[in-house]
């Protein structure tokens, strides 16, 4: 049988400004991706995401990004891979202590946007990452776990997070894009360029099957793409994601897919 993990990204809001649709999508996933005040949420939205996430029994990781609350950390920054691995860390402490709090456990970290899609590139930028998780993981253990914590870097597949988390001997996983368009190389169609996000969703979900399936994409150019499947990103923050994520669940579970959170698969 087939294993896949549905994760969404979620806890964006900011202060007095709403963004998603967390309570409804959190029914439906098996993860959530946290932000960490960054590039979106605040203290308080992440305490209630973590908690709304523990009481629905989905699994929690951070979503890192770039400084950038104005830009929703999409835009690109002139960054050093020491200032990335500090943002990381600083980022990843802090949704442990509202773990902590609730008494779970971290199971994954996926940057966000521009950093997400620059460090699938960029070594330099992908090690700083690796590194700062395996760090975290090595020096910080919660009093309330028997052993520590062991979180997973959720990254681009075919992508230099990957390979960069494999160095340092980090759990990957590889995530998959339910409505964005691949280009041939593996990587995502920047936002900016016509295609790059798929309206259609019965074009979306079709894609995302045969992705689980038979580790295969179309790219936007008409290339066959190898690609491996741990966790399929369903976004969070348009009017149809509710029925979107519904919809994913229902036709991967008709096939024969179970959902199951990223530690049931790597």
């Amino acid at each position: 049988m087939y294993k896949v993990d549905l994760n969404s990204d979620l806890g964006e809001s900011f202060g007095a400004y709403t963004i998603g649709l967390d309570n409804e999508v959190i029914a439906h996933v098996s993860s959530v991706n946290v932000a960490c005040g960054y590039h979106a949420g605040d203290p308080l939205v992440m305490e209630k995401t973590v908690a709304a996430a523990k009481a629905a029994g989905v699994a929690v990781g951070a979503h890192p990004g770039f400084p950038d609350l104005m830009g929703f950390g999409r835009r690109n920054m002139v960054v050093s891979p020491k200032e990335v691995k500090a943002y990381v860390k600083y980022q990843l402490g802090a949704l442990m202590a509202f773990a902590a709090a609730e008494g779970i456990r971290l199971q994954h970290c996926k940057p966000h946007g521009a950093l997400y899609n620059m460090a699938g590139k960029d070594m330099d930028l992908a090690l700083a990452i690796a590194e700062a998780i395996a760090e975290v993981d090595k020096n910080i253990i919660l009093p309330f776990l028997k052993k520590s914590a062991i979180c997973r870097l959720l990254g681009l597949a075919n992508s230099k997070m990957i390979d960069a988390g494999k160095q340092l001997g980090l759990r990957v996983a590889n995530e998959v894009f339910a409505d964005r368009a691949y280009q041939a190389d593996g990587s995502l169609v920047p936002r900016k360029l016509p295609g790059a996000v798929i309206h259609d969703k019965d074009e979306a979900i079709a894609r995302t099957v045969r992705m689980v399936t038979e580790g295969k994409v179309t790219a936007i150019t008409g290339e066959e793409v190898e690609i491996a499947a741990h966790s399929i990103c369903v976004h969070g923050d348009n009017p149809s994601a509710v029925e979107f994520v519904k919809n994913i669940r229902t036709q991967l579970t008709a096939r024969g897919v179970e959902i199951t959170p990223i530690r049931e698969i790597v």
